[in-house]
């Protein structure tokens, strides 16, 4: 069933078929001043979508009937709700689960069991974003209303303009650095994937990337804290960029405690170096982890591939194949790097 309620700080929609799940979420958003409505399967979250259109939407994948997935997908191509920002959460944490989310049109993704603080934090700075397009629609709005009315008003207009171009700065700063490390995001790391593997390609001249993962994050964050993690995340951040000394090399952060190093005209041997380099550099740092299963420190696993791109692979191959040599690595033990060519 799904439960009407009237605008607050924020409206969200949860759809989830556990009633264990909505209960919980709504509680405890509820609590942190949020208007909270509950679906507990994907047909009724999409109705109530479009009955009240809410500010953000937490959605989980696993449902019976229609997933997340496809719930997410009918939801971004109506036109009263594309723009309704989506939040994942699920039990899923493999990559190929958070790329399809993202594939689909997710804005973020939280992986089950979840800390109502992060949850808080994800959807506050989603509804940030939203507020912030939608001031910038309306000062378009507003612009073009004023240069039909006032033409004569040429200063005021140029004013104006230059306030809507700082925002747009805001913006794209928003939209390609990631707040916590302060390295480029997910979005950034995707376009500059693309527009590079296009420069080797006609270059023919050969791309690396290195998927990186921190050793049992979860356990430093479940016994440590999450503000812990999060000054681990930044340290592990500063220690992978340190080992990146080319102005056309890009570190990105890929999500959750995992790191993305896209390394142009670079080969196989020297990929595989990189990773040494950033390996090394992380064990340097030092940074207690004691509930580690394999040190006392925390250690990140690597996963390298290089091709030469041509017209029979794609940059979404590479990327996988970084995925699969990553795992290999957890594999064979963790706190290592292994190549797997493309």
């Amino acid at each position: 069933m799904v439960e009407e309620n009237i605008f607050c700080q924020g409206n969200i929609l949860v759809i989830d078929d556990r009633p264990e799940n909505l209960r919980l979420l709504s509680v405890m958003l509820t609590k942190k001043g949020y208007t909270v409505r509950k679906a507990i399967n994907g047909d009724l979250g999409i109705r109530a979508a479009y009955a009240v259109t809410p500010d953000i939407i937490l959605l989980d994948i696993n449902m019976p009937n229609i997933d997340g997935y496809e719930v997410c997908k009918k939801l971004k191509a109506n036109a009263q709700t594309k723009q309704v920002p989506v939040i994942f959460v699920s039990a899923l944490d493999e990559t190929l689960d958070k790329v399809k989310a993202f594939h689909y049109g997710a804005s973020d993704y939280i992986t089950k069991p979840f800390q109502i603080e992060e949850v808080s934090a994800r959807i506050e700075n989603q509804l940030s974003i939203r507020r912030l397009q939608e001031k910038l629609e309306a000062k378009n709005r507003e612009l073009e209303k004023i240069n039909l009315q006032l033409k004569q008003e040429i200063d005021y207009r140029s004013a104006a303009e230059n306030q809507l171009a700082k925002i747009n700065q805001k913006l794209q700063t928003l939209a390609t650095v990631d707040s916590l490390t302060q390295l480029a995001n997910r979005y950034h790391f995707e376009n500059f994937l693309a527009q590079e593997w296009k420069r080797m390609r006609r270059e023919k001249s050969p791309i690396g990337i290195i998927l990186c993962d921190i050793d049992y994050f979860k356990l430093y964050n479940d016994n440590f804290g999450h503000q812990a993690g999060d000054v681990c995340l930044q340290k592990v951040a500063q220690g992978i960029s340190s080992q990146i000394r080319r102005p056309a090399d890009l570190v990105a952060r890929y999500g959750g405690e995992e790191f993305v190093v896209v390394l142009p005209n670079t080969d196989s041997k020297g990929a595989l170096k990189v990773a040494s380099n950033i390996s090394q550099a992380i064990q340097s740092l030092n940074l207690p982890h004691s509930y580690s299963l394999i040190n006392d420190i925390v250690t990140i696993s690597l996963g390298v591939t290089t091709t030469i791109p041509n017209t029979h692979n794609s940059s979404s191959e590479l990327l996988k194949s970084a995925d699969q040599a990553l795992y290999e690595a957890k594999k064979r033990g963790r706190n290592q790097a292994v190549l797997q060519s493309l």
